[in-house]
């Protein structure tokens, strides 16, 4: 039997397709929702900004927002792609797994408090399979990455605006984490490099999320290449 996704033509009927789509989109949708609503009302406050400190954080909040216009596509009250919104989206979050296990594999006191890893249940949904999920819509059903201008500006924008909201606002405002130069950013190793070095940091996984940014990009132009069918709404 050739293989073919759940709602491929070559499996579902068209009713039965609109119907997985839904199915899946209201379970990304009600996952992304209550770790939102988890994250926001039950993390730890006692650091200026509480979890808003972290880029994970930012990925999550994006992640919900952009489950909740697929979700308005589904049920017809939007016309609204977000295309460009879904695709920066999609590389924050493949940012922030690659990032994470990186660092934690590397040195994991770098990315927690005390070298282990917290909930599992938690942990491994902010940095597995939230963004899997995410990855799944945007190339699978959404057909994504189609505009990479405007995936490239929201990127950048969103970027500028967190290393703006750690540096400027959050750092001066914190005390803890505190490193050898200086205190507050949120992430410990950042705390042990001069504002150049973090300023080069941020510049080259700029420079990196535009690379995945394309990669995602040539991918879906397979996935579109080899499936042949529009996309879902």
């Amino acid at each position: 039997m050739p293989w073919a996704l759940p709602w491929s033509s070559a499996v579902l009927s068209d009713a039965q397709k609109a119907s997985a789509v839904s199915i899946y989109r209201w379970a990304v949708f009600l996952l992304a929702a209550g770790y939102t609503i988890r994250m926001v009302l039950f993390s730890e406050y006692d650091g200026f900004a509480g979890p808003f400190r972290y880029l994970t954080i930012w990925a999550l909040i994006l992640s919900f927002f952009c489950a909740s216009r697929m979700m308005a596509l589904v049920e017809g009250r939007s016309d609204a792609r977000w295309d460009g919104l879904v695709g920066a989206t999609a590389v924050i979050n493949l940012m922030v797994v690659f990032l994470y296990w990186r660092l934690f594999f590397a040195d994991p006191t770098s990315v927690t408090r005390d070298g282990q890893l917290g909930d599992w249940w938690l942990e491994y949904y902010l940095h597995a399979l939230g963004p899997l999920l995410q990855w799944i819509d945007a190339l699978f059903i959404h057909r994504s990455f189609t505009r990479l201008r405007a995936s490239a500006l929201w990127l950048v924008g969103i970027v500028i605006s967190y290393v703006i909201w750690v540096e400027y606002i959050v750092q001066p405002l914190a005390s803890t984490p505190s490193g050898n130069v200086t205190s507050g950013l949120p992430y410990r190793f950042l705390n042990d490099l001069e504002l150049g070095g973090r300023m080069t940091f941020y510049a080259t996984n700029l420079v990196t999320a535009l690379g995945f940014l394309l990669v995602f990009a040539g991918l879906a132009a397979v996935i579109r290449r080899v499936l042949r069918q529009p996309a879902a709404h």
